[in-house]
Formats: C-alpha cells, structure tokens, sequence
C-alpha cells in the first residue's frame, strides 16, 4: 500500500466564527479515509495559539480553549513544512511531517490570506483559495469592486471606516440617509457567517447597528435590501476549468438569514434546486464562475445571489472561500445535489490542493 498523505486539518482560530469552525472539522475528518490520510489535528484557540491534539475528541468540544492539548506550531525555517511540539521537555521535536493543510476555518485569520501566507511561507499545499484571492472575498469592499468590474449587478451600497464614525456619527447617519430609505443591511466588510450583521428599519436601529458591526471590524459597508428577491448559492469547486453545482435557495425562518439562523435553531431551509426557471439558473452558475475569476479563486468557494423573483435581476451578494463545511451545510449539499457525495468532495479538494501546488512547484524563483 502507497504511504499515506500526512494532512493537516486546522480548526478553530481567532474569529467570532471559532465554534462553526469546529461543527465543520468534525465532519470533515469523519468523512476521511483513514486508509489513505494520514490526519493530525491542529486547533488554534482564540488567542491564536496553535495546539495538537492526537485524539478526534477535541472535535467533540465548543472550542479549542478549553482543551489541554500539546503546544505546536509549523517550522517554516528553509521551507520545510514541519509541526513541531513546543512543550519545554520535547525540544521542538517533531509531530509530522505535512503533505497538505486543510485549512477548516472561517472569518478573519482563517479564511482572509493570513493563514494562507503561513501555508505558502511552509512551502505547504493547502485546501482553498491563495493569499490574494482569500484576502479579496474576505474584504467584502474589495470584492465588490472585484465584481463590479467583472460587470455583475449588486445591490446599492455605500462604505465607511471607524474613524469617520468615530469623528462625526450624526453625519455618517446623514449620509446613509441621503442614498438610502429603511431598512438596510448594516455588515462587518470582514466577516462571514452573517457575524455582526443587523437589518436597521430606522434611525435608532441603524445607529445600534453601526455600532455593532463596528465591534468587528473597522470598516463596514451600508447595503440596500433585496426587495422581492429569492436568496440562492451555488458552489465552486475547481482550478483551471472550474465547475458550478447546481443552485439551491435560503428560505430564512428569520427575517434575514443571521447567524443563529444558519448554525442554531434550525428555522431555515434550504431548496435544491431553487424555485426558479432553468434558464435563470443557468445564468446564476455562470455568474458564480465569473465572480470566482474575478477574485483569482482556486479550489472551492460558495457564491451567493439575490435573484428578483418578477425581473429575473441576478445580483451579487459575496464570495465564502472556505464555506460551512458539515454534510448538512449548503456547500456539500449543492455538490451532492450535482452528484458529489461529502467524502468524495473532500478527495478531490485535497487532490486540487496538491495539483496547485505542484504547478506552482515549477515556477522559478531566480533572477
């Protein structure tokens, strides 16, 4: 029998999304095949440091904080790729030797080119977008200029820094009320799993909600809602000749699709396919493949819309790079819809990850 893959699968991490992150590395790992991986598991509690665990029950847990496990991180020194143990009596001794990361995590220092930094630094394949491309969709600013030139619809929208509020936040009010009428999203630009993310009906509202999204992010983005519109995804899964799945709808058991909503109380459902004629599904995938360029995307994304259920208007919403990821989430969902069941879909990640990998292996790095 070949050697196994030694795979790293990272989970946890610094962002308001830590305990979805673990949901989703729980799955992921009991969907690997055992005979061809082999798994090491490294958390990264809230504080952001990295801990190993040997035993699949660290999953088992809400977070990685309340742990005791072994202290690690990767030696990156001459590009090697190494976990290492950083307990005093072992000496930087080392755990694995890794092939692959899998990187299972979500929101900011998991899934916005920081982490993937580290990866390309370790001289490391790993599962889901680079650097630039994770950063782009994690930046919800950046990314709709990326999808703007890339000529697809959005909704209205408007940005402002921390610092404007913080100096005058009756005239950012101001401002908001100038371009918009009630109600509007108010969203973190860098998050996910709808973290920090409020739907204001008036100027009281809108005011708490500034304040909150400020909490996560120092720049957020005032977005106009979706009148009539059907909430749908598709997902991407590819490098060079990328693929889209079939489309699925939100139908939301709140009156937007927080994050209680998407993890917790089960309230919302989802449609695969959508209840939408097949030609404008079809327009949806392609849509999905042409905001998946136009951040550079390798890998994986899900790619969601709000379609206008009397025009057929498809408008852009984000890009998720490293989306939900148990059997349940909309992302395998959608690839099983389209005939990729969970496991498989996790082989021919790992199987995209070191096929990038290698062809930038070839590359060369001399003057």
């Amino acid at each position: 029998m070949p050697n196994k893959i030694n795979i790293g699968v990272v989970f946890g991490g610094r962002s308001a999304e830590h305990e979805v992150s673990l949901m989703s590395a729980k799955s992921v790992v009991a969907a690997m095949d055992k005979e061809k991986y082999q798994v090491h598991l490294i958390g990264i509690t809230h504080q952001g440091k990295w801990l190993y665990a040997d035993s699949q029950k660290a999953l088992e847990y809400k977070t990685v904080d309340e742990q005791s496990l072994t202290p690690t991180s990767i030696d990156f020194a001459n590009a090697r790729g190494t976990l290492v143990d950083n307990t005093a009596t072992e000496n930087n001794a080392v755990l694995a030797k890794l092939d692959v990361i899998f990187p299972v995590l979500h929101g900011p220092y998991g899934e916005d080119g920081t982490i993937q930094g580290l990866f390309e630094l370790s001289n490391l394949a790993y599962v889901g977008c680079g650097v630039a491309s994770s950063a782009i969709a994690m930046d919800k600013a950046l990314a709709k200029q990326a999808f703007k030139a890339a000529g697809l619809l959005q909704m209205d929208y408007q940005i402002f820094k921390y610092a404007a509020f913080l100096a005058d936040p009756d005239l950012v009010i101001e401002k908001i009320e100038q371009q918009f009428t009630y109600p509007v999203f108010v969203k973190p630009a860098n998050m996910g799993s709808s973290v920090g993310i409020t739907k204001a009906h008036h100027k009281s509202e809108l005011s708490s909600g500034l304040k909150h999204a400020f909490e996560f992010d120092n720049k957020i983005i005032i977005e106009a809602t979706a009148e009539n519109c059907a909430e749908v995804e598709c997902a991407i899964l590819g490098l060079d000749q990328p693929k889209a799945s079939a489309v699925g709808e939100i139908l939301a058991g709140k009156e937007f699709y927080d994050y209680e909503t998407k993890y917790f109380d089960n309230k919302s459902a989802t449609i695969i396919p959508a209840h939408l004629p097949q030609t404008v599904m079809d327009e949806v995938k392609a849509a999905a493949l042409i905001a998946f360029d136009a951040i550079d995307g390798s890998g994986l994304s899900r790619v969601d819309f709000f379609v206008n259920r009397d025009t057929h208007k498809i408008y852009i919403n984000e890009v998720n790079t490293m989306p939900g990821f148990t059997p349940i989430s909309m992302y395998s969902k959608l690839w099983a819809a389209s005939g990729v069941q969970y496991s498989e879909l996790i082989d021919q990640l790992i199987e995209l990850a070191l096929t990038r990998h290698s062809q930038k292996a070839r590359l060369s790095n001399q003057v």
